[in-house]
């Protein structure tokens, strides 16, 4: 399903200079068209030791980027359904270190991640198998101090060890990338104090496009769960709570209104300003179209009909 297409050599010179070595570990970059933002990413995370770029044919010139970068760039072709990008990487790529760190080509780790993982992967008594990282949010050309926070997603990790949670089997036209599945680790997991900075909405067009496609999941998982297909429990109580009030809303009417409240007064967006309140309404429109499709979904059903979304 995926080939190694291209991979320039990774040489140390400029560590070995500063009498640093990198860091034992390997970094999974998932790609598609993602110039804009690759070498920004790239540049936060040059300290690994391995680094895989995951394309799916992009066809902007991320791939030189990332050859050019030091990056193995690897080709994964998506069926449609299962596995998904991620997951893929996590059980077909020839990882050098015990220690993956994921990291999305829209996100960057601040200078200070850099000491606090390398103190992690370099440690052979590390008590934890995986860790959970914050994320903040830039939206509208300011970072969002409120709105969406926390945001933990467990990243890094002893790869052996983690895969994303399986939520649905079905085909649902979001893109071949995990987007709001969960990793699963057999052990303990900690939290790093380091925050990676998330550049995923340069617009609100882009938020648009997006969600337009994530919605998509969002209703078939839901459509799952009503035929009672049961998800894997997660080990991050704050991420298991957010699960629990959103099916707990998701019995409840005005659900994209409930929405926007949470966001902009329970998580406190009105305090980043009218990005904060644009934020919070985009994410009540984007619970209407899960809410919609849902219900789209099920009248499908009910008339015997095959679900199929467009998947280009």
């Amino acid at each position: 399903m995926g080939t190694l297409v291209g991979q320039s050599d990774r040489e140390n010179q400029s560590m070995a200079e500063s009498g640093t070595m990198k860091a034992p570990l390997s970094v999974i970059v998932p790609i598609r068209n993602e110039a804009e933002n690759l070498a920004r990413c790239l540049k936060s995370i040059q300290w690994a030791e391995q680094i895989f770029v995951v394309d799916s044919q992009s066809e902007d010139g991320s791939k030189e980027i990332a050859a050019s970068m030091g990056a193995q760039v690897v080709q994964f072709d998506f069926s449609g359904t299962w596995p998904k990008k991620k997951n893929w990487a996590l059980d077909n790529l020839g990882f050098t270190h015990e220690w993956v760190l994921i990291i999305d080509a829209d996100e960057v780790l601040p200078p200070e991640g850099e000491a606090e993982i390398r103190s992690i992967v370099s440690n052979p008594d590390e008590r934890h198998c995986g860790y959970w990282i914050n994320r903040r949010f830039h939206f509208m050309g300011k970072w969002l101090k409120h709105a969406y926070t926390p945001n933990w997603n467990l990243r890094l990790f002893k790869h052996r060890l983690g895969r994303y949670e399986k939520l649905t089997g079905e085909a649902t036209a979001s893109g071949d990338n995990e987007v709001h599945e969960h990793i699963i680790v057999q052990g303990a997991t900690g939290r790093l104090k380091t925050m990676l900075d998330h550049y995923a909405f340069p617009s609100v067009e882009v938020f648009v496009e997006k969600h337009n496609r994530y919605s998509n999941w969002e209703a078939r998982v839901a459509l799952d769960k009503l035929l009672g297909q049961s998800a894997p429990s997660l080990q991050q109580k704050d991420v298991w709570l957010r699960r629990q009030l959103k099916r707990l809303a998701g019995r409840l009417p005005f659900r994209p209104f409930l929405r926007f409240v949470f966001v902009y007064f329970v998580q406190g967006g009105l305090l980043d300003g009218r990005e904060g309140y644009y934020f919070a309404r985009l994410h009540g429109f984007y619970e209407f179209l899960s809410e919609a499709k849902t219900y789209e979904f099920k009248k499908m059903m009910s008339k015997g009909k095959k679900i199929e979304r467009d998947a280009s």
